[in-house]
């Protein structure tokens, strides 16, 4: 069994500078915007993550960390990562009583049920959350550049601990990268998927694969031309042109 941290350095120390994620966002809201992350960078998200949840809010194995972003969204990838990379449950269901809530609507229902906050700005150049905040809320825009580039977990998780609540089923970080479709080697592969659950599981077995993905958010991948000049091999399930439903 390969924990996420694994599958991730193993990318990174492969080759460091190839791109992990390429992301679209055909949103309404923010049509037009792309950036590409390479392996370590994304790496250094994921650590400053990390850093910011065992440091900030003591996570560890058992703790659990509601991620309520867009599917699919790099911001929604890193944060996943993260609470993997300090060994705790991650729930993209809505979860009473989950001990961290990362989200772009902080003054939701689902912030009354969490005692910790983290306040997420979406736009890839974001300074700042944008509105003001109540005390105690992170503002991550604002306050994750200054924690550390490299992270080290007080603890790890064991392999039938539960590493993700979706769809109100818990799969063990054993199971993670089980009952998949399989993805070729070396893919470069599309995920459009609106389930966030399937879109961290689908990253992570990218990586696995020692491939990159292409993320497009607000459409089912958009123009072909688009697709062919970012080297699409390979469309995960819930992407356009896969026999699947999105």
């Amino acid at each position: 069994m390969q924990l996420p941290t694994q599958v991730l350095a193993d990318a990174v120390g492969a080759d460091a500078t190839r791109p992990a994620i390429t992301f679209y966002d055909d949103s309404p809201e923010a049509a037009g915007e792309r950036i590409e992350i390479s392996r370590r960078v994304l790496a250094t998200w994921v650590a400053k993550a990390a850093n910011a949840l065992q440091e900030s809010f003591d996570a560890q194995p058992g703790t659990v960390v509601l991620v309520d972003l867009p599917s699919p969204h790099w911001r929604l990838v890193y944060w996943a990562l993260a609470a993997w990379s300090v060994g705790a449950t991650l729930t993209v269901d809505a979860h009473e009583g989950a001990d961290v809530l990362v989200t772009t609507d902080p003054d939701s229902s689902l912030a009354d049920d969490c005692d910790e906050v983290v306040a997420v700005a979406l736009p890839a150049l974001a300074r700042g959350f944008g509105a003001e905040l109540r005390s105690g809320v992170m503002d991550e825009a604002g306050e994750l550049a200054g924690f550390a580039d490299d992270f080290a977990p007080w603890d790890e998780a064991e392999a039938d601990d539960t590493a993700l609540v979706h769809h109100g089923e818990r799969l063990s970080y054993a199971e993670l990268l089980e009952q998949l479709p399989a993805v070729p080697p070396g893919a470069r592969a599309l995920v459009t998927t609106t389930d966030p659950g399937l879109t961290v599981r689908q990253v992570l077995q990218v990586l696995a694969a020692d491939g990159s993905v292409v993320l497009v958010r607000g459409s089912s991948g958009g123009p072909e031309d688009r697709l062919s000049a970012e080297g699409v091999t390979h469309r995960c399930p819930g992407s356009l042109g896969d026999g699947t439903a999105g």
